[in-house]
């Protein structure tokens, strides 16, 4: 009588299953084909911490999501954010924003801008020179990803991966 019982429950269960009408949804939406989305690499907006003298770059991977190849190259941007912290670093002193190979970029009005040739889905880094400054306690900055709608495309951030704190101490 068991067996029986359970064997019905499986044979109703899989034929609740095979009964769904199978649908051939599209992949996506055409108003969509050029919207793109960065993140930061884990999926968190969690804090960095490290030291004033650490000699490396500090390195914070960035993932461009895309389905495409495009004739065009995407930008993704991103600032510094100092709004609400008490001990801000500073740009100039604490830190600057560099390329892999330590040359320090220049923002433009205010944000930095990664390229992403052809659109195309990359994994691209964000590097932070520390300075070794000399003032004293704890500084924090956030880096920031942030929209960047052009005529062509949309570059969207993700809200659960669009900022990365790093504490300086």
């Amino acid at each position: 009588m068991k067996t029986t019982t359970i064997l019905s429950v499986i044979i109703l269960f899989l034929s609740v299953i095979t009964a769904c009408e199978d649908k051939d949804y599209p992949t996506g939406l055409p108003e969509y084909d050029n919207h793109y989305y960065i993140a930061y690499v884990p999926y968190n907006n969690s804090k960095v911490t490290v030291n004033r003298n650490q000699a490396g770059l500090v390195k914070f991977p960035v993932q461009f999501h895309s389905a495409f190849t495009r004739e065009y190259n995407a930008v993704g941007m991103y600032t510094l954010n100092t709004t609400g912290i008490a001990n801000p670093a500073v740009l100039g002193q604490d830190f600057n924003i560099v390329d892999k190979n330590g040359n320090v970029i220049q923002p433009t009005d205010g944000k930095y801008s990664m390229t992403f040739p052809q659109a195309k889905k990359v994994r691209d880094t964000i590097y932070v020179k520390l300075l070794n400054s000399v003032t004293p306690g704890t500084r924090t900055i956030e880096i920031n990803l942030i929209e960047n709608v052009t005529p062509q495309y949309s570059v969207d951030t993700m809200s659960t991966a669009f900022k990365r704190p790093l504490e300086i101490r």
